[in-house]
């Protein structure tokens, strides 16, 4: 079948990209009979670009004025086939796009299917800066990508996902699909935790889902096969400048390319001054914030960060760029720039333990699982934190 979003692309040359005009075609796939003023709003764009992209798609014979703007059969066959529309329930995509966050009965039995699969999730290993996030905060997450029509039929990369943002992401498509399973949606992984990898593959495997998972050390560019390849990406990185430029840096690799391309990016709550070094990296990359949503991101455990994050949407441009090209070998992790030495006492023997990333025991979750050296006991009482600058953080301009 003809590429026909390319072919408008090469007529209209719109600065929002590619993924604008897709949009529109979703939008007349969802709502029949719209006015051009409607669409236009409805997809953030000025009216004339909207009646130029239209009237290209008329010649195109994949849309009609008629009553409003509809889609034609070869319109609706285009939609589809192939950009993945096909036996869509669209009432529940309608619902969801309307009211992302309502509690609707088709999330909770989602939420249901997912707990179990969430409570046996490998522990977070802190070292890496893992935290977990709950059931809520991974399937909204997954909803965000249907709201910005990043969900079907697209490749979708997760940098990093012990939040388990991909199993959301197609369980999500299955309820969206009558409960089955939808494979033109591609969703791909890179981590370096093996153990987080073994554990989706096996999900994936039992539930017959469209996740493929690699290993991958972020610190190293990446492979050739892996650029170029996807239409979003979700990353929740350590929470360093380093860390984050690393794995934006990867991510925008890994995307296809052009303007209006979306990066589901979540991170810590930060100081005014932290924020302003992060905006002047995302302008040194070429992006743009297009939305931040603060408390979007609920974790377990994770005391040192108030237990909750904010979720920023960037959007790629005409002149988006990796800021780290070449392999990286300085810190990353925050243990690497600011060590934490935390003593534990055994609330039966009263030992006492030090846990950190060059003690023996490096997080509290290893020594629960562990217990006591000497009475076995897995309860802990915190007595004591010290914390430890490693190494300068280098500057902006040394990166």
């Amino acid at each position: 079948m003809l590429n026909y979003i390319e072919e408008v692309y090469k007529k209209v040359k719109i600065e929002e990209g590619k993924k604008a005009i897709e949009n529109i075609l979703i939008t007349l796939y969802l709502k029949e009979g719209i006015s051009t003023k409607e669409l236009a709003r409805n997809n953030l764009l000025p009216i004339p670009v909207v009646a130029a992209i239209k009237k290209e798609f008329i010649k195109k014979g994949l849309v009609i004025q008629d009553r409003g703007t509809r889609l034609t059969i070869d319109g609706r066959q285009f939609v589809e086939d192939s950009l993945g529309f096909k036996n869509i329930n669209s009432d529940l995509y309608m619902r969801l796009l309307m009211d992302p966050w309502k509690e609707y009965g088709e999330i909770i039995e989602i939420k249901e299917e997912l707990q179990e699969i969430f409570d046996n999730r490998p522990q977070a290993d802190v070292t890496i800066d893992q935290s977990k996030s709950s059931i809520d905060t991974s399937l909204k997450r997954a909803i965000l990508s249907l709201k910005n029509h990043n969900l079907v039929g697209k490749r979708i990369l997760c940098l990093g996902d012990d939040d388990l943002v991909s199993v959301a992401l197609c369980f999500l498509l299955k309820k969206l699909f009558n409960n089955t399973v939808h494979h033109k949606t591609k969703i791909t992984i890179m981590d370096i935790d093996k153990r987080i990898i073994d554990y989706i593959n096996n999900i994936a495997i039992k539930e017959a889902l469209p996740i493929k998972c690699e290993y991958v050390d972020f610190r190293m560019p990446l492979a050739t096969n892996f650029r170029n390849q996807f239409d979003c990406f979700y990353t929740d990185p350590p929470y360093t400048l380093e860390g984050m430029n690393l794995f934006l840096s990867r991510g925008i690799e890994a995307l296809k390319g052009g303007s209006g391309l979306t990066i589901y990016f979540s991170y810590a709550h930060k100081s005014p001054d932290f924020q302003l070094a992060m905006q002047k990296c995302f302008s040194s990359m070429g992006l743009i914030v297009s939305e931040v949503m603060a408390r979007f991101n609920i974790y377990e455990g994770a005391s040192i960060i108030g237990n909750t994050g904010q979720m920023i949407v960037l959007k790629t441009s005409n002149i988006t760029k990796a800021l780290i090209k070449t392999p990286y070998m300085g810190a990353l992790y925050t243990g690497e720039l600011k060590e934490t030495i935390r003593s534990y006492r055994c609330n039966q023997c009263g030992v006492i333990t030090k846990v950190g990333r060059s003690e023996k025991t490096n997080n509290i979750e290893t020594l629960k699982l562990k217990g006591c050296y000497k009475c076995n006991c897995q309860v802990f009482k915190l007595i004591h934190r010290k914390n430890e600058f490693v190494k300068q953080r280098m500057s902006i301009e040394e990166e």
